[in-house]
């Protein structure tokens, strides 16, 4: 057989071999490429669980204010009868109350933790 190498194949037939075994491994880098590009796309599974503790922490912070300012509020009002005007008042300052404590939960406010000890 003339033209055969060492392995008996023809020349041809190497190149093409050898060109199949780049194209197999460009390939698969490529499909390793896309997987790991879709993955990066799809969400953290803790993600969602993260944006929904923070909401659920800011709510609470609110309507807590809320409750605390309404509670005082009708307290004031039943043992020393200033109906409805304790209710009221109190009410918004726990409004105030409340929207102030979102804010500061949130990271627009800061504390006084943030401003330093002050000389402690």
């Amino acid at each position: 057989m003339s033209g055969n190498g060492e392995d008996g194949r023809q020349p041809e037939d190497r190149d093409l071999a050898k060109r199949l075994d780049d194209l197999g491994r460009r390939l698969s880098a490529k499909e390793k490429e896309a997987l790991a590009a879709r993955k990066a796309q799809e969400p953290r599974p803790g993600g969602d669980a993260t944006a929904m503790s923070n909401a659920l922490r800011l709510s609470g912070e609110f309507i807590a204010g809320v409750v605390a300012g309404a509670g005082i509020g009708w307290a004031i009002d039943t043992y020393l009868g200033l109906s409805p005007w304790g209710l009221i008042v109190f009410l918004l300052l726990g409004f105030l109350t409340g929207v102030w404590n979102v804010l500061r939960a949130a990271g627009y406010l800061k504390t006084p933790r943030d401003h330093g000890s002050g000389g402690r």
